[in-house]
């Protein structure tokens, strides 16, 4: 049995922006998807210079509390 004839679609069903608004619509997502990432990396800079910050606070005043130690007690 043979297939039915397929109907052709006429130029002026179609949307003349529809071409123009998907690369528009695509463009943003690429922004998006791009600007999300550099997000990403920046949260990350921020965490890490967060734990430095700490630990160097941590080893600051851990030396300071010491030398106080050493000078009270002379150990």
């Amino acid at each position: 049995m043979a297939l039915p004839e397929r109907k052709q679609v006429e130029d002026e069903l179609l949307d003349p922006t529809a071409v123009h608004r998907a690369y528009r619509r695509e463009r943003a997502r690429r922004w998006h998807r791009a600007e999300r990432a550099h997000e990403r990396r920046l949260a990350g800079l921020r965490f890490w210079f967060g734990v430095l910050l700490v630990i160097a606070t941590s080893v600051t005043l851990a030396v300071l509390i010491w030398e106080q130690i050493h000078r009270m007690f002379g150990l």
